[in-house]
């Protein structure tokens, strides 16, 4: 009784926390009409966890894993960089395209048909973690923002998504950039269905 009381809360705080939405500029109806965007991924002045710059967050991870074993650190950064595109970049592409028909819409970086941009600000990352006993999820805060390419000052439509959550299946998801790619995967989706359902 006293574990289903334990599982109650832990899903009650998680829907509690789950990802909103909070619109800032433009209107989403303003997208009616638009088949292709050209994507574009935004990382700067990102906070991380509870640190107030991403340079304190890496100082810090990179520290305790250099007090266990020389050189961890700097493969902790490496590792870090590299998960943006070759983790959550192909991670909310998939996620965004699964979501339509091919002749319906089509997102993706560097895309030349594309007379729209649609650029991913990410704001603030929480990595999460999983230590077999205990997990959390990974969730992250990113603005949206919508302009045609050759009017880049006009926003269309900005939007601000609020811990959208990220984690694996089956609770096998122990890799910090696997979870966050999950975040990104749950932000493109929910983006997705926005688009679908309101931009008529």
């Amino acid at each position: 009784m006293k574990k289903l009381v334990i599982l109650v809360l832990v899903l009650t705080t998680t829907i509690a926390s789950a990802q909103k939405r909070k619109d800032k500029e433009g209107s989403i109806k303003n997208l009616k009409g638009i088949t292709a965007y050209n994507l574009v991924f935004d990382y700067e002045n990102l906070k991380v966890d509870k640190f107030d710059t991403e340079e304190e967050f890496l100082e810090d991870k990179m520290g305790k894993r250099e007090e266990k074993e020389a050189g961890k650190g700097e493969e902790f950064k490496k590792n870090w960089f590299a998960d943006r595109e070759n983790r959550y970049e192909p991670k909310f592409i998939e996620s965004f395209n699964k979501r339509f028909d091919a002749d319906e819409m089509k997102a993706d970086k560097n895309l030349a048909e594309a007379t729209h941009t649609m650029k991913i600000k990410t704001t603030w990352i929480y990595p999460g973690y999983n230590v077999g006993v205990m997990r959390q999820p990974a969730k992250l805060n990113a603005t949206i923002s919508v302009y045609a390419n050759d009017n880049p000052n006009k926003i269309l439509y900005k939007t601000d998504y609020i811990k959208a959550l990220g984690n694996g299946a089956m609770g096998y998801d122990f890799n910090s950039g696997y979870r966050i790619s999950e975040s990104y995967a749950k932000l493109a989706k929910t983006l997705a269905y926005h688009i679908k359902k309101k931009a008529k």
